[in-house]
């Protein structure tokens, strides 16, 4: 926040906010950090992802597009504790989100790992009247069923969430075996792969007439390639790009309306500072397009 107040080290944007930009109650979107980090299976540091973020959202600019978007109100809570089993986090991840959406705020979550997505989108089932879907940016279809003998696993979060009867389309998917090709099979899963979209270069796709009208946003930060945004647990080449990833999710989106959203598996890298203002700039984006449709 603006000021002597020094609360603002710790919220999103904070150092662009005025006090009343940054109230819980009347804040359009609220912010919740959470660092889990429980299941990874090769590199390591999602837990510090979180903070990452905010700090490095100080050094953004409050325009985007044509609008200043924290001008609607953005209040970050501090951060959930992970300490404890996998279990009772996401269930603290999902008591959060059902907060959040009984004041009608937007819910952004934070990561640490893909595996938050699942605790998320059960607060949302909580809070909402009404069906909503999940569009994922990821590098990987997260569709495995208990991975390694983890089900909360975040390479089984999506087979999770699609086990609760929540429709999914996938975008910039370039590494999946063939049980999660079954998968999307057997629960109907949309998908674009980046194979497609990168060689094709396209930055459009269109839902399906029957994908419901409200839009969890689940946005895997290894969907963008290495060459983009290095610092992430598992990097895969061939991924799209920083525009053509924002673009995608917006035209998904259009006409509809989007209720939440994560942005995950950043792990922050000394060697690769510039990824974390990439993971707050897309932050800021997917607020900006969220709040653009109310």
């Amino acid at each position: 926040m603006t000021g002597t107040d020094a609360t603002w080290v710790t919220q999103f944007l904070g150092e662009e906010l005025t006090a009343e930009e940054n109230r819980l109650e009347t804040a359009a979107c609220e912010i919740i950090p959470c660092g889990l980090e429980k299941t990874v299976s090769y590199g390591s540091g999602t837990a510090a992802g979180p903070a990452a973020i905010i700090s490095a959202s100080h050094q953004l600019e409050r325009l985007i597009g044509e609008d200043e978007a924290c001008r609607h109100g953005l209040y970050t809570h501090p951060a959930l504790d992970c300490s404890a089993p996998i279990a009772q986090v996401l269930h603290n991840v999902q008591k959060q989100v059902f907060a959040c959406i009984g004041r009608g705020h937007i819910p952004v979550t934070l990561g640490g790992e893909h595996s938050l997505t699942y605790g998320a989108v059960k607060g949302l089932q909580d809070g909402l009247e009404q069906p909503f879907g999940i569009v994922q940016i990821d590098a990987h279809a997260d569709l495995r069923t208990a991975y390694q003998g983890e089900p909360h696993s975040h390479a089984s979060v999506m087979q999770l969430c699609c086990s609760a009867d929540i429709p999914l389309f996938q975008l910039g998917v370039r590494a999946l075996c063939r049980e999660e090709v079954e998968a999307r099979r057997h629960y109907n899963v949309g998908y674009c792969d980046a194979d497609r979209l990168v060689r094709q270069q396209l930055s459009s796709v269109t839902l399906p007439d029957d994908f419901p009208e409200l839009v969890y946003v689940s946005f895997d930060l290894d969907g963008l390639d290495p060459a983009v945004l290095p610092a992430t647990g598992t990097p895969v080449p061939g991924g799209l790009g920083f525009y053509q990833a924002l673009d995608l999710v917006s035209s998904a989106c259009s006409g509809r309306k989007i209720v939440g959203m994560d942005i995950v598996e950043l792990a922050p890298s000394q060697a690769h500072p510039a990824s974390n203002f990439t993971a707050a700039l897309v932050t800021y984006h997917l607020i900006a397009l969220a709040l653009s449709q109310r």
